[in-house]
């Protein structure tokens, strides 16, 4: 059976994957495991979609059934969620969310009391719960949990963020796509309180609009708005904003690889990056290590996901770790991807050196890099397929030094990634276009 956690919470069709019902269940479970057998306090977030209210409400409903009080911070970004999970000693935090999918799916992924991601042991357990017959005897009277709202909450996420970065950001103007999601209030405000002039793109919403064609996935408008205007950098977020792409004055993407990098080389000159070492994945670019290496700087490679770059950030005591997808934590400020914190360091690393983006960005030369989505019918079979493992094998012993391939599963949707690299556009895509016809051939 397909576990119900993905690597970034449980997600699908709204109403039809994700119901009322599991979303209850899971209300419930969280109530029940993170209250600490309840008596606890959840603090619950969601993003803009039209199946946010139905799936808060069951929620909420199963959070209270559970025996915890429901926090509601209403439309929030996911790291805010976790920060104040945090700053208010709650027992654990909820996110209605699908980051970066269409507004049609939704999601519910949660946070243990200190704002990590939950271990797969505890998600396993939930999930067990959840999917199972059984129940527990429910509290009564005074033990059923009540709702209280954080008429504060984004405004409390907002302070803690401004306070990340020492410099005001007055004369200067930002762009910023919020792609219809959560950061459409949190991000211009944050902004316009350090003093920058801020000009907006799809900050408002209608629950239906979220990603689409906007935000992170997709810079067209924010990279025309800012080639039209007198901009010193551009931000764009995905639905839940625990992500961000930045374009730099000429519009030209920056992307979470990039961002590392300038960060990462403004942090070691003042001696803000100990150990000189970072965390990425197996997905970032060959560009990002040689750039590194150069620097004397160290990047230890996880499996995809945050939650993975973030268990090997608290082992290896980095501070700095993130996904080419812009999944950037700064450990110092929040504990999971957080696009407001990492818009306002690329701010800030632009305000401290007195360089545009467009320089800063030449610390590191990108790779040419191709990566295909191959929708299959079973992304199971991608680990015993014999066809793909020998193709796999055949392009890495053609690019050798000179490049590398990436054939994984994702974690949330039903698609096979296909990456390469090489010195050459055209020698990557003939890689990976081989190598997409036998996942075809062989996945569905």
């Amino acid at each position: 059976m397909t576990r119900l956690f993905g690597t970034d919470g449980v997600r699908g069709i709204a109403n039809t994957d994700l119901t009322p019902e599991l979303a209850f269940r899971l209300g419930e479970a969280a109530g029940h495991f993170l209250g600490d057998k309840g008596r606890g306090r959840i603090v619950v977030g969601r993003d803009t979609r039209r199946s946010g209210d139905m799936l808060e409400a069951a929620l909420v409903a199963g959070i209270c059934s559970g025996g915890a009080d429901a926090l509601l911070a209403g439309i929030a970004p996911t790291p805010a969620v976790a920060y104040l999970t945090r700053a208010l000693g709650a027992d654990g935090g909820v996110v209605i969310s699908a980051s970066h999918n269409p507004a049609a799916y939704n999601g519910i992924k949660f946070f243990s009391r200190e704002g990590l991601k939950l271990p797969d042991d505890l998600e396993d357990e939930i999930e067990a719960f959840t999917l199972s017959e059984r129940d527990w005897e429910r509290p009564q009277g005074e033990g059923v949990g009540r709702v209280r709202h954080l008429a504060d909450g984004v405004a409390r996420y907002i302070s803690h963020a401004i306070d990340t970065i020492e410099h005001d950001l007055t004369g200067m103007t930002i762009a910023v796509d919020c792609g219809h999601g959560a950061a459409a209030v949190a991000t211009p405000q944050a902004l316009r309180e350090l003093g920058a002039e801020v000009i907006t793109l799809n900050c408002e919403w209608n629950g239906m609009d979220i990603n689409d064609g906007c935000g992170s996935t997709d810079l067209t408008h924010l990279s025309e708005l800012v080639r039209t205007h007198r901009v010193d950098l551009g931000i764009a977020h995905d639905g839940d904003a625990d992500r961000v792409i930045a374009v730099d004055e000429k519009g030209d993407e920056v992307d979470g690889d990039v961002i590392m990098a300038v960060c990462a080389a403004m942090m070691k000159e003042r001696g803000e990056l100990p150990h000189d070492t970072i965390v990425s994945t197996v997905m970032c670019n060959l560009g990002l290590e040689v750039a590194m290496r150069e620097r004397g700087i160290t990047v230890i490679k996880t499996k995809v996901g945050d939650r993975y770059v973030l268990e090997q950030m608290q082992a290896s005591g980095a501070v700095l770790g993130g996904e080419q997808s812009g999944h950037i934590i700064f450990m110092e400020h929040n504990t999971t991807g957080d696009g407001l914190v990492t818009a306002l360091q690329v701010a800030r690393a632009v305000r401290a050196s007195g360089r545009p983006l467009s320089e800063l960005r030449q610390v590191m030369r990108r790779y040419p890099q191709v990566l295909v989505n191959v929708p299959v019918t079973d992304k199971g079979r991608l680990g015993v397929s014999a066809a793909v493992s020998s193709a796999i094998h055949e392009a890495e012993q053609e690019l050798g030094d000179t490049g590398r391939v990436l054939v994984r599963a994702s974690g949330t949707e039903p698609i096979v990634r296909v990456m390469a690299e090489a010195e050459s556009e055209e020698a990557a895509r003939a890689v990976v276009d081989r190598l997409v016809e036998v996942v075809r051939a062989e996945l569905g």
